[in-house]
């Protein structure tokens, strides 16, 4: 069974940094793809950062480039999104993903139960 259980969600302000973490279990961590994507109120779900595994590629989406870093710690199971120089546009509920790359959209058939993030102007 896979599980993916996201924290470090929270109210911040803007300019301000916050570091997501992700524990994953039930996937061979090492070997797998892990990402991160975000769905605010009303919008539909949207890619953040995605690592591929195959490639050792980190992939990033436009809105965050720059600001935002995705890492993991294979020892601790665990990928984290350090979210740098925030901004109002980024409050969302954020979601863990073992992610693929279907038709060159990033895709995923798993979910954690997401962590809100709330950054106020």
């Amino acid at each position: 069974q896979v599980q993916l259980v996201e924290s470090g969600g929270g109210l911040v302000q803007a300019g301000d940094s916050l570091r997501l973490s992700c524990v994953v279990s039930g996937v061979p961590f090492s070997r797998s793809n892990m990402g991160w994507f975000r769905q605010a109120p009303g919008k539909e779900r949207e890619f953040v950062a995605a690592f591929e595994r195959s490639t050792t590629t980190t992939y990033y989406g436009d809105s965050v480039k720059g600001r935002f870093t995705l890492s993991r710690d294979n020892a601790k199971n665990t990928v984290y999104l350090q979210m740098n120089s925030l901004k109002p546009e980024d409050t969302a509920v954020y979601y863990c993903a073992v992610p693929y790359n279907g038709a060159g959209r990033w895709l995923s058939n798993y979910w954690g139960q997401g962590t809100q993030v709330t950054v106020s102007s």
